[in-house]
Protein backbone atom coordinates (compact mmCIF):
# COMPACT_ATOMS: atom_id res chain seq x y z
CA UNK A 1 0.00 0.00 0.00
CA UNK A 2 1.35 3.42 -0.94
CA UNK A 3 1.44 6.31 1.49
CA UNK A 4 -1.30 8.10 -0.44
CA UNK A 5 -3.66 5.08 -0.15
CA UNK A 6 -3.37 4.84 3.62
CA UNK A 7 -5.44 7.83 4.70
CA UNK A 8 -9.12 8.38 5.31
CA UNK A 9 -10.82 11.65 6.18
CA UNK A 10 -14.20 10.28 7.13
CA UNK A 11 -14.15 12.12 10.45
CA UNK A 12 -13.36 15.56 9.05
CA UNK A 13 -16.00 17.94 10.34
CA UNK A 14 -16.41 21.32 8.59
CA UNK A 15 -19.01 22.26 11.21
CA UNK A 16 -17.53 24.11 14.18
CA UNK A 17 -14.31 25.25 12.48
CA UNK A 18 -12.94 28.41 14.04
CA UNK A 19 -13.52 31.66 12.14
CA UNK A 20 -10.62 32.64 9.88
CA UNK A 21 -9.90 35.85 11.78
CA UNK A 22 -9.67 33.96 15.09
CA UNK A 23 -7.26 31.47 13.52
CA UNK A 24 -5.13 34.33 12.23
CA UNK A 25 -4.98 35.99 15.63
CA UNK A 26 -4.11 32.75 17.40
CA UNK A 27 -1.46 31.76 14.87
CA UNK A 28 0.22 35.16 15.13
CA UNK A 29 0.22 35.36 18.94
CA UNK A 30 0.44 31.83 20.40
CA UNK A 31 3.44 31.03 22.58
CA UNK A 32 5.37 27.81 22.09
CA UNK A 33 3.27 24.67 22.54
CA UNK A 34 0.11 26.40 23.81
CA UNK A 35 -2.25 26.35 20.82
CA UNK A 36 -2.92 23.26 18.73
CA UNK A 37 -4.42 23.32 15.24
CA UNK A 38 -7.87 21.90 14.48
CA UNK A 39 -6.82 18.47 13.19
CA UNK A 40 -4.47 15.62 13.91
CA UNK A 41 -3.19 12.51 12.16
CA UNK A 42 -3.17 8.99 13.58
CA UNK A 43 -1.75 5.67 12.38
CA UNK A 44 -1.89 2.28 14.05
CA UNK A 45 0.72 -0.47 14.02
CA UNK A 46 0.63 -4.13 14.93
CA UNK A 47 3.12 -6.92 14.54
CA UNK A 48 0.71 -8.67 12.15
CA UNK A 49 -0.41 -5.74 9.98
CA UNK A 50 2.40 -3.23 10.19
CA UNK A 51 1.30 0.40 9.82
CA UNK A 52 -2.37 0.72 8.90
CA UNK A 53 -5.62 2.67 9.33
CA UNK A 54 -4.25 6.15 8.82
CA UNK A 55 -6.77 8.87 9.56
CA UNK A 56 -6.93 12.67 9.52
CA UNK A 57 -9.48 13.75 12.10
CA UNK A 58 -10.50 16.73 14.22
CA UNK A 59 -8.24 17.35 17.21
CA UNK A 60 -9.70 15.82 20.34
CA UNK A 61 -9.13 13.64 23.37
CA UNK A 62 -7.80 10.11 23.01
CA UNK A 63 -9.46 7.09 24.57
CA UNK A 64 -6.85 4.78 26.09
CA UNK A 65 -6.91 1.58 28.08
CA UNK A 66 -5.66 2.21 31.64
CA UNK A 67 -3.24 -0.71 31.20
CA UNK A 68 -1.71 0.80 28.04
CA UNK A 69 1.94 -0.23 27.95
CA UNK A 70 3.22 3.19 26.91
CA UNK A 71 1.67 4.67 30.05
CA UNK A 72 3.30 2.14 32.39
CA UNK A 73 6.52 1.13 30.63
CA UNK A 74 7.37 4.50 29.08
CA UNK A 75 7.60 3.40 25.45
CA UNK A 76 7.17 6.88 23.99
CA UNK A 77 9.35 8.72 21.47
CA UNK A 78 8.70 11.93 19.60
CA UNK A 79 10.15 14.52 17.24
CA UNK A 80 9.83 18.26 16.76
CA UNK A 81 10.23 20.02 13.42
CA UNK A 82 9.04 23.23 11.83
CA UNK A 83 7.17 24.24 8.70
CA UNK A 84 7.75 27.80 7.50
CA UNK A 85 5.72 30.15 5.36
CA UNK A 86 8.11 31.07 2.56
CA UNK A 87 8.74 34.53 1.19
CA UNK A 88 6.76 33.54 -1.94
CA UNK A 89 3.80 32.28 0.12
CA UNK A 90 4.62 28.58 -0.22
CA UNK A 91 5.26 26.07 2.55
CA UNK A 92 8.49 24.28 3.37
CA UNK A 93 9.68 22.10 6.23
CA UNK A 94 13.21 22.31 7.59
CA UNK A 95 15.26 19.10 7.21
CA UNK A 96 12.17 16.90 7.21
CA UNK A 97 14.00 13.75 6.12
CA UNK A 98 16.57 14.17 8.90
CA UNK A 99 13.79 14.44 11.47
CA UNK A 100 12.21 11.29 10.04
CA UNK A 101 15.49 9.42 10.41
CA UNK A 102 16.01 10.66 13.96
CA UNK A 103 12.50 9.54 14.94
CA UNK A 104 13.30 6.12 13.50
CA UNK A 105 16.55 5.98 15.51
CA UNK A 106 14.72 6.95 18.71
CA UNK A 107 12.06 4.32 18.03
CA UNK A 108 14.76 1.68 17.51
CA UNK A 109 16.37 2.56 20.85
CA UNK A 110 13.06 2.05 22.69
CA UNK A 111 12.13 -1.08 20.72
CA UNK A 112 9.28 0.66 18.91
CA UNK A 113 8.52 0.24 15.20
CA UNK A 114 10.03 2.86 12.93
CA UNK A 115 7.66 4.85 10.75
CA UNK A 116 8.83 4.64 7.10
CA UNK A 117 10.07 7.90 5.65
CA UNK A 118 7.34 8.11 3.02
CA UNK A 119 4.63 7.74 5.67
CA UNK A 120 6.31 10.36 7.87
CA UNK A 121 6.32 12.89 5.03
CA UNK A 122 2.83 11.95 3.89
CA UNK A 123 1.42 12.39 7.40
CA UNK A 124 2.74 15.96 7.57
CA UNK A 125 1.41 16.72 4.10
CA UNK A 126 -2.03 15.39 5.03
CA UNK A 127 -2.17 17.56 8.14
CA UNK A 128 -0.96 20.67 6.33
CA UNK A 129 -3.63 20.28 3.67
CA UNK A 130 -6.45 20.61 6.22
CA UNK A 131 -4.73 23.08 8.57
CA UNK A 132 -2.75 25.26 6.16
CA UNK A 133 -4.50 28.39 7.37
CA UNK A 134 -2.86 27.92 10.78
CA UNK A 135 0.65 28.43 9.39
CA UNK A 136 1.59 31.96 10.51
CA UNK A 137 3.38 34.72 8.69
CA UNK A 138 6.09 36.89 10.15
CA UNK A 139 9.56 36.69 11.61
CA UNK A 140 9.99 34.09 14.38
CA UNK A 141 6.60 32.52 13.55
CA UNK A 142 6.22 28.99 12.21
CA UNK A 143 4.22 25.80 12.57
CA UNK A 144 5.81 23.42 15.07
CA UNK A 145 5.00 19.81 14.16
CA UNK A 146 5.08 17.09 16.84
CA UNK A 147 5.14 13.42 15.68
CA UNK A 148 4.88 10.86 18.52
CA UNK A 149 4.99 7.05 18.64
CA UNK A 150 3.80 5.21 21.75
CA UNK A 151 3.01 1.66 22.80
CA UNK A 152 -0.72 0.94 23.10
CA UNK A 153 -0.91 -2.75 23.95
CA UNK A 154 -3.01 -3.40 27.07
CA UNK A 155 -0.46 -5.24 29.17
CA UNK A 156 1.98 -4.75 32.02
CA UNK A 157 4.34 -7.31 30.53
CA UNK A 158 7.94 -6.08 30.54
CA UNK A 159 8.50 -6.39 26.82
CA UNK A 160 8.02 -4.22 23.72
CA UNK A 161 4.40 -3.40 22.94
CA UNK A 162 2.84 -5.44 20.14
CA UNK A 163 0.56 -2.58 19.12
CA UNK A 164 1.51 1.08 18.76
CA UNK A 165 0.08 4.39 17.60
CA UNK A 166 1.62 7.26 15.67
CA UNK A 167 0.13 10.66 16.46
CA UNK A 168 0.87 13.92 14.64
CA UNK A 169 -0.05 17.33 16.06
CA UNK A 170 0.81 20.87 14.99
CA UNK A 171 1.14 24.15 16.89
CA UNK A 172 1.51 27.70 15.51
CA UNK A 173 4.34 29.14 17.52
CA UNK A 174 7.02 31.70 18.14
CA UNK A 175 10.57 30.82 19.17
CA UNK A 176 10.85 28.74 22.37
CA UNK A 177 11.93 31.68 24.52
CA UNK A 178 9.52 34.13 22.88
CA UNK A 179 10.00 36.80 20.26
CA UNK A 180 11.67 39.34 22.57
CA UNK A 181 13.43 37.09 25.08
CA UNK A 182 16.90 38.55 24.56
CA UNK A 183 19.64 36.55 26.23
CA UNK A 184 18.77 33.72 28.60
CA UNK A 185 20.28 32.46 31.86
CA UNK A 186 21.20 28.82 32.57
CA UNK A 187 21.90 26.82 35.75
CA UNK A 188 24.81 24.34 35.75
CA UNK A 189 23.49 21.48 37.89
CA UNK A 190 25.80 19.14 39.79
CA UNK A 191 23.00 17.30 41.60
CA UNK A 192 21.32 15.53 38.71
CA UNK A 193 22.28 13.90 35.40
CA UNK A 194 20.43 13.87 32.12
CA UNK A 195 21.95 10.77 30.52
CA UNK A 196 24.68 8.17 30.95
CA UNK A 197 26.73 6.17 28.40
CA UNK A 198 24.63 3.32 27.05
CA UNK A 199 21.40 5.04 28.14
CA UNK A 200 18.79 6.91 26.14
CA UNK A 201 20.48 10.30 25.92
CA UNK A 202 20.75 10.07 22.15
CA UNK A 203 17.06 9.21 21.78
CA UNK A 204 14.26 11.76 21.85
CA UNK A 205 12.11 9.91 24.37
CA UNK A 206 9.61 11.18 26.92
CA UNK A 207 11.48 9.91 29.99
CA UNK A 208 14.54 12.04 29.23
CA UNK A 209 12.51 15.19 29.65
CA UNK A 210 10.54 14.13 32.72
CA UNK A 211 13.80 13.21 34.46
CA UNK A 212 15.08 16.73 33.86
CA UNK A 213 12.17 18.61 35.39
CA UNK A 214 13.56 18.58 38.93
CA UNK A 215 16.77 20.22 37.73
CA UNK A 216 14.64 22.68 35.77
CA UNK A 217 12.95 23.61 39.04
CA UNK A 218 16.41 24.28 40.48
CA UNK A 219 17.15 26.51 37.50
CA UNK A 220 13.99 28.54 38.04
CA UNK A 221 14.92 28.96 41.72
CA UNK A 222 18.20 30.54 40.53
CA UNK A 223 16.30 32.82 38.12
CA UNK A 224 17.40 30.77 35.11
CA UNK A 225 15.33 29.53 32.18
CA UNK A 226 17.31 26.39 31.38
CA UNK A 227 19.65 23.72 32.78
CA UNK A 228 23.23 23.19 31.63
CA UNK A 229 23.88 19.46 31.98
CA UNK A 230 27.23 17.96 32.93
CA UNK A 231 28.33 14.38 32.33
CA UNK A 232 26.89 11.67 34.60
CA UNK A 233 30.18 10.03 35.60
CA UNK A 234 32.27 12.95 36.85
CA UNK A 235 29.79 15.87 36.91
CA UNK A 236 32.55 17.78 35.20
CA UNK A 237 32.21 17.89 31.43
CA UNK A 238 29.72 20.19 29.71
CA UNK A 239 27.27 18.21 27.57
CA UNK A 240 24.11 20.07 26.55
CA UNK A 241 21.07 21.93 27.84
CA UNK A 242 17.54 20.84 28.61
CA UNK A 243 16.28 20.07 25.12
CA UNK A 244 19.02 22.03 23.32
CA UNK A 245 22.65 21.88 22.30
CA UNK A 246 25.17 24.53 23.31
CA UNK A 247 27.96 26.42 21.46
CA UNK A 248 30.45 29.10 22.41
CA UNK A 249 33.08 31.26 20.76
CA UNK A 250 36.51 30.60 22.26
CA UNK A 251 39.52 32.54 20.95
CA UNK A 252 37.94 32.83 17.52
CA UNK A 253 36.76 29.24 17.20
CA UNK A 254 33.22 27.91 17.53
CA UNK A 255 33.24 25.12 20.12
CA UNK A 256 30.60 22.51 21.01
CA UNK A 257 30.75 19.24 22.99
CA UNK A 258 31.20 16.17 20.78
CA UNK A 259 28.48 13.60 20.24
CA UNK A 260 29.24 10.70 22.55
CA UNK A 261 26.04 8.68 22.80
CA UNK A 262 24.66 10.81 25.65
CA UNK A 263 23.81 13.90 23.56
CA UNK A 264 20.87 14.24 21.23
CA UNK A 265 21.98 14.53 17.62
CA UNK A 266 20.65 18.03 17.23
CA UNK A 267 19.56 18.86 13.70
CA UNK A 268 19.98 22.58 14.36
CA UNK A 269 23.39 21.74 15.88
CA UNK A 270 24.38 19.95 12.68
CA UNK A 271 23.10 22.85 10.59
CA UNK A 272 25.19 25.35 12.58
CA UNK A 273 28.31 23.25 12.10
CA UNK A 274 27.72 23.23 8.34
CA UNK A 275 26.95 26.97 8.18
CA UNK A 276 29.98 27.88 10.29
CA UNK A 277 32.26 25.91 7.98
CA UNK A 278 30.70 27.65 4.96
CA UNK A 279 31.21 31.04 6.63
CA UNK A 280 34.88 30.34 7.35
CA UNK A 281 34.46 30.08 11.13
CA UNK A 282 36.85 27.51 12.69
CA UNK A 283 34.87 24.76 14.44
CA UNK A 284 35.97 22.46 17.27
CA UNK A 285 34.04 19.55 18.73
CA UNK A 286 35.79 18.71 22.00
CA UNK A 287 35.21 17.99 25.66
CA UNK A 288 35.41 21.04 27.91
CA UNK A 289 35.04 20.94 31.68
CA UNK A 290 32.90 23.46 33.50
CA UNK A 291 36.01 24.58 35.37
CA UNK A 292 37.95 25.27 32.17
CA UNK A 293 34.92 27.00 30.68
CA UNK A 294 34.61 29.35 33.68
CA UNK A 295 38.32 30.16 33.61
CA UNK A 296 38.20 31.05 29.92
CA UNK A 297 35.13 33.23 30.39
CA UNK A 298 36.91 35.07 33.22
CA UNK A 299 39.99 35.48 31.03
CA UNK A 300 37.95 36.94 28.18
CA UNK A 301 38.71 34.01 25.85
CA UNK A 302 35.07 32.89 25.62
CA UNK A 303 33.18 35.86 24.25
CA UNK A 304 29.71 34.54 23.38
CA UNK A 305 27.61 31.49 24.21
CA UNK A 306 24.34 30.32 22.69
CA UNK A 307 21.82 27.52 22.86
CA UNK A 308 20.32 26.00 19.74
CA UNK A 309 17.50 23.65 18.82
CA UNK A 310 14.43 23.32 16.63
CA UNK A 311 12.23 25.18 19.09
CA UNK A 312 14.79 27.72 20.30
CA UNK A 313 16.53 28.25 16.91
CA UNK A 314 19.58 30.15 18.26
CA UNK A 315 19.29 31.88 21.64
CA UNK A 316 22.19 33.84 23.20
CA UNK A 317 23.15 32.97 26.78
CA UNK A 318 23.94 35.99 28.93
CA UNK A 319 24.41 34.38 32.34
CA UNK A 320 25.56 31.00 33.64
CA UNK A 321 24.83 30.32 37.30
CA UNK A 322 26.97 27.77 39.16
CA UNK A 323 27.42 26.70 42.76
CA UNK A 324 30.57 28.87 42.82
CA UNK A 325 28.89 32.00 41.49
CA UNK A 326 27.60 33.54 38.28
CA UNK A 327 29.28 34.22 34.96
CA UNK A 328 28.17 37.04 32.68
CA UNK A 329 28.66 36.81 28.94
CA UNK A 330 27.66 39.44 26.43
CA UNK A 331 25.99 38.83 23.10
CA UNK A 332 28.12 38.61 20.01
CA UNK A 333 28.28 39.04 16.25
CA UNK A 334 28.78 35.34 15.46
CA UNK A 335 25.57 34.36 17.27
CA UNK A 336 23.65 37.10 15.47
CA UNK A 337 25.12 36.25 12.08
CA UNK A 338 24.50 32.51 12.38
CA UNK A 339 20.90 33.06 13.42
CA UNK A 340 20.28 35.38 10.47
CA UNK A 341 21.84 33.03 7.94
CA UNK A 342 19.85 30.07 9.30
CA UNK A 343 16.49 31.85 9.48
CA UNK A 344 16.96 33.42 6.04
CA UNK A 345 17.20 29.88 4.64
CA UNK A 346 14.21 28.65 6.65
CA UNK A 347 11.93 31.48 5.51
CA UNK A 348 13.06 31.33 1.89
CA UNK A 349 14.85 34.69 1.94
CA UNK A 350 18.18 33.11 0.96
CA UNK A 351 19.21 30.35 -1.40
CA UNK A 352 18.95 26.87 0.09
CA UNK A 353 22.32 25.66 -1.12
CA UNK A 354 22.34 22.77 1.38
CA UNK A 355 19.00 21.36 0.19
CA UNK A 356 17.51 21.56 3.68
CA UNK A 357 14.04 22.89 2.85
CA UNK A 358 11.32 20.39 1.88
CA UNK A 359 8.51 22.02 -0.13
CA UNK A 360 4.97 20.82 0.54
CA UNK A 361 2.71 21.01 -2.51
CA UNK A 362 -0.58 19.39 -3.42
Amino acid sequence: MSASDLWTRDMLAPVGRLPTEQVRQLSESADFGTTVTEHMVMLNWSAEQGWHDGIVCPFGDLTINPVMSGLHNGQVVFEGLKVFRQSDGGLAGFRVVDHSRRLAASAHRLALPALPEDLFIASISELLQVDERWIPNGEDRSLYVRPTIFGTESTLALRPARTCTYLLLAFPTSAFFGQKAGSIAVWATTDYSRAAPGGTGEAKCAGNYAAGFIAQQQALAHDCQQVLWLDAAEKRWIEEMGGMNVFWMDAGALVTPPLSGTLLRGITRDSILALAARMGIPVEQRRVSLGEFCQRVAAGKITEVFACGTAAVIAPIGRIATTDGDLSIGGGPVTTRLRKVLTDIQYGRAADTEGWMFPFRW
